[in-house]
């Protein structure tokens, strides 16, 4: 049944009255007429853009976000200085699998508002998940510059800037780990840094200080460990080792130091069972085979060694960027303008 104000606006026919009557029914949740009048408004007004605008709105929120594009598209083109319009296209073209697309909308957005930080967050995840290190590490620092009293905004910007291999990482983690001297994470990042730069020993008091503050982070634990096996001492390697696969059970590179420990201590059966574990939680991975045949040879059982490394070595071909850091890119600014 049609109300009387509806059988008005269809009377006088204007665009505007008949968008914000379909705003009405939209909030109704009737949807079918809500788009018939921004149908019937876009028709007489080609670029309306509460039409455009809405109708991708009401799309957009029923998860159509095929249908959401078009319309939320237009509207960028008719106000490309509109943040709603730009933000919520990028947010429509993420969930379509369309990340630079998304992107160059996002920007659009952030022209608008220079001052947003939650989408400078988001668009440092998502450029990061396109491999954009450098344009991540450079909006996750305007982020910083924004809200600096909170550990979330450094830890997103150490995150996409360890990423981009920011020459300035090093100062980037000190000044974390003075502002947030109680933190595990920010202590942790900075003896990551501190190692990185060949540093070392200036780095063990940070990762026992992580350890310490959090007994449940496994990253200190697996680090220090590492620098226990480089000092010889085993022991005390494989102890922190240990921890850090408890706590992370499938962490190859903890269970392959793990190994390596026990076979500095001449613990072969150990450091066997240990990668054979390992093994079994990632059977795609080639390093727990590799160290396996290492630990078969050093036992006298040079067939199950050289099965292990032709093993090991198979793997590696079958899954040749397991081992390897994803490179990152320049971000690609042009792009070809579609008419309307």
């Amino acid at each position: 049944m049609i109300s009387l104000v509806l059988i008005a606006v269809l009377s006088q026919g204007n665009a505007d009255a008949l968008s914000e009557a379909a705003k009405q029914l939209a909030l109704e949740k009737r949807y079918d007429e809500a788009e018939a009048l921004w149908q019937k408004a876009l028709k007489q007004a080609r670029d309306h853009f509460p039409s455009l605008f809405n109708l991708g709105y009401m799309r957009y929120s029923l998860g159509q976000y095929a249908e959401a594009e078009p319309f939320l598209s237009h509207a960028a083109r008719v106000r490309p200085a509109d943040f709603n319009s730009q933000y919520l296209l990028g947010a429509t073209l993420v969930k379509l699998n369309r990340r630079e697309d998304a992107l160059r909308a996002w920007r659009a957005a952030l022209a608008a508002q220079a001052q947003n930080y939650k989408l400078m967050q988001i668009m440092s995840v998502e450029y990061a998940d396109g491999y954009y290190f450098k344009e991540g590490c450079e909006v996750a620092r305007r982020a910083l510059a924004l809200r600096s009293d909170t550990p979330e905004p450094w830890f997103v910007a150490i995150k996409a800037c360890s990423d981009a291999r920011d020459p300035e990482m090093l100062a980037l983690t000190k000044q974390a780990a003075e502002r947030f001297p109680g933190s595990a994470r920010a202590n942790f990042e900075y003896a990551f840094q501190l190692q990185r730069a060949g540093l070392a020993d200036e780095s063990r008091p940070y990762l026992k200080k992580a350890m310490e503050q959090d007994g449940t982070y496994e990253e200190p634990f697996y680090f220090y460990g590492s620098l226990m096996l480089l000092d010889d001492n085993y022991e005390a390697a494989a102890a922190s080792l240990r921890t850090a696969l408890k706590l992370r059970p499938d962490y190859v590179a903890a269970c392959v130091g793990l190994a390596k420990a026990l076979m500095g201590m001449e613990q072969y059966a150990e450091a066997r069972a240990a990668l054979e574990e390992c093994a079994r939680r990632s059977p795609k991975h080639p390093q727990p085979h590799l160290f396996l045949s290492q630990v078969y040879f050093r036992m006298g059982e040079a067939e199950r060694a050289s099965a292990e490394k032709v093993l090991s070595l198979r793997l590696r071909r079958e899954n040749p960027t397991i081992m390897e850091s994803p490179q990152g890119r320049p971000f690609p600014v042009a792009v070809a303008t579609r008419k309307p």
